[in-house]
């Protein structure tokens, strides 16, 4: 029965922490942009870290004590009761004491658990705040306030801690001192009360299953309040299930042709977009419309609206009003892999996963080794990877910081000439890289990419003077669309900003 009931519960414990990790996992992955940016990060790793670990581990565990604790005092009491009967009349205000106790315990623990959890959150996304900037703190030599900071932050959730013991204390003093005190009266009465009442011989065993009673009944409650406090992580983690999901991956009743889009035709009609409801618009009403293609650059102050634009183009913020039509197909119409999967982005922080050159430049193995090769060497990397030991199987670590600013952003723009997609999007690719890379890049995208609709965010002015046209965004609206030199030909926004640019490089 015993290796019955543990296999029982470590198979069950197994399968619902695998429902409960699926359950968050899928949540967050396919949470809208919005959720993450009101959910702190530190939050997020908590549930899944700290919650799911109560699920994995101490809702199984505790769940067996509990039966093995209750099922051992029924037995006590059993016995006890057989062979000594009046100790029944002792039970019932026992019981009931017991009752109100855990009642009176869990009120206050269940909350202090739930506290515990809320003030872990800011201690883990303070600290790993605090080791990604750690390079910035130093610079403005701020490390004693940061320590400070975690301190509080640790003390706020220690405090938790301590009360929680207390409150076990509390309840552990009380039970011990109940059952010594009923223990105390059982045996008294066992010798007042004549050996017809109760035979000699059953005396010793009764009071020596009464002795074991204080202990067992001590810890059949104080496990059962622990696994009733450890479903508040089954509660936590329940909520991040149901948060709000994207729109569907895939709508099989509304499929692209594999050659869409074809032509890289984009209309935007009266666009309107609002991070979250009751926030302000951050895109108010642009209309506008590009040709397959055109070379657009996107011009503005910081704030203007700009990235914003693009995360529309991906549906990682859907828009409040109007359409964007793309080869004559809504895109709100669409799954979002069928999205997604079809456009290219060079972004201005490049990304890398830890793995292989191979498994960054290409994530789904579905180009050749000679593909890959002359995509390298277009993006002048072929002599650097195959320098190395390992040539495409050469290391990347998380986030690629085995390799320059410069080389990251090489194999992004790698990445997107072996997807061949009709329509590009470039956010500031090049502002975080140097004059030569950025020079290096511009020339590929001339030469690979003159087919192709490139719609490009600029931080260096220059960037834009070769493009088709350039769309100026000052606080959510479209106030030019226009050649570049037909721009300068007039006072314009565009003019004020090239001028600007040029006063700023004069004084470096």
């Amino acid at each position: 029965l015993i290796l019955m009931r543990i296999f029982l519960l470590t198979f069950m414990g197994l399968k619902t922490s695998q429902i409960f990790f699926k359950g968050i996992l899928h949540s967050i992955l396919h949470a809208p942009m919005s959720f993450f940016d009101t959910t702190p990060s530190g939050r997020i790793l908590s549930r899944a870290s700290n919650d799911q670990t109560n699920i994995d581990v101490f809702v199984p565990l505790f769940t067996n004590f509990f039966i093995s604790m209750y099922i051992t005092l029924f037995g006590i009491i059993i016995i006890t009761c057989q062979n000594a009967w009046p100790t029944v009349l002792l039970l019932i205000p026992l019981g009931w004491l017991n009752y109100w106790f855990r009642g009176y315990y869990l009120a206050t623990s269940r909350e202090l658990t739930r506290l515990d959890s809320i003030t872990k959150a800011p201690v883990i996304h303070h600290f790993s705040e605090s080791i990604s900037g750690i390079t910035t703190i130093r610079c403005f030599r701020k490390q004693e306030r940061f320590c400070q900071e975690n301190v509080n932050r640790v003390n706020s959730n220690l405090r938790m801690d301590f009360h929680n013991y207390g409150c076990n204390e509390w309840l552990g003093f009380r039970l011990e001192l109940m059952g010594i005190f009923i223990l105390c009266i059982s045996a008294l009465f066992m010798i007042v009360l004549p050996s017809t009442i109760i035979k000699p011989e059953n005396v010793g065993l009764s009071l020596s299953y009464g002795l074991s009673l204080n202990s067992v009944l001590f810890w059949a409650i104080y496990v059962s309040c622990a696994l009733e406090n450890k479903m508040v992580s089954v509660e936590r983690i329940k909520q991040f299930t149901n948060i709000p999901s994207e729109a569907a991956w895939k709508k099989e009743d509304c499929l692209p042709s594999p050659e869409w889009p074809s032509k890289g035709n984009v209309e935007l009609i009266d666009l309107q977009v609002r991070y979250r409801p009751n926030t302000p618009l951050v895109i108010k009403g642009i209309t506008l419309s590009i040709k397959g293609g055109e070379k657009i650059g996107v011009v503005g102050r910081t704030g203007g609206g700009k990235s914003t634009l693009i995360q529309v183009f991906f549906r990682l913020v859907e828009p409040s009003e109007g359409r964007i039509i793309i080869d004559g197909i809504d895109i709100s119409t669409l799954g979002l892999y069928d999205l997604r999967s079809r456009f290219g982005i060079i972004p201005q922080e490049p990304v890398l996963f830890e793995g292989t050159v191979r498994s960054n430049i290409d994530p789904i193995g579905q180009y050749s080794d000679e593909e890959i090769w002359k995509s390298l060497e277009r993006c002048q990397l072929k002599e650097v990877v195959a320098a190395k030991p390992d040539k495409l199987d050469s290391l990347v670590v998380d986030n690629g910081e085995n390799w320059s600013v410069g080389q990251r952003q090489l194999l992004c723009l790698g990445r997107v000439m072996l997807k061949r997609s009709k329509l590009l999007f470039m956010d500031e690719a090049t502002a975080s890289v140097d004059s030569e890379t950025d020079g290096v890049i511009q020339m590929i995208i001339r030469e690979d990419f003159s087919s192709r609709t490139i719609i490009s965010i600029a931080h260096r002015i220059p960037t834009v003077m070769d493009c088709d046209r350039v769309l100026v965004i000052d606080a959510g609206k479209a106030k030019e669309f226009d050649k570049p030199s037909s721009l300068l030909e007039k006072p314009s926004l565009f003019g004020a900003l090239v001028e600007e640019y040029a006063n700023r490089s004069s004084e470096l």
